[in-house]
């Protein structure tokens, strides 16, 4: 027996659509130039070692945007993470918890992200 929906169509979700999409591409965007800048200041200078990687993040301008690219990453994991979630996990309960044990984990990593930064 099939169904037509009519007008009467019932949509479903948190319509994050675009909003997700835009932010995806935007901090994709964020992590490819800081990728870049990074690879410039390797590749163009002495040999790595480690008193050249802590001198690459010792100025404030590479802590300020190594922090912005932080932030970018967590967004991007956060939103690909929760739609896969919202796409596979169908009880409630377990999706809720593992929005939880996700969002609880990279707080965590930021803390720590931030912490190593600055301890430079």
């Amino acid at each position: 027996m099939s169904q037509n929906y009519g007008t009467k169509r019932i949509v479903t979700g948190a319509h994050y659509g675009l909003r997700d999409w835009l932010a995806q591409r935007a901090t994709a965007i964020i992590m490819a130039l800081f990728t870049v800048v990074l690879l410039a200041q390797v590749i163009f200078g002495e040999p790595l070692s480690y008193y050249k990687w802590a001198g690459i993040f010792s100025s404030q301008w590479m802590k300020s945007l190594t922090l912005v690219v932080i932030v970018a990453m967590l967004v991007h994991v956060w939103v690909g993470v929760r739609d896969i979630f919202m796409d596979y996990v169908k009880p409630v309960s377990v999706r809720l918890t593992l929005h939880v044990l996700t969002l609880v984990w990279l707080v965590g990593c930021a803390g720590w992200a931030i912490q190593v930064l600055w301890r430079l």
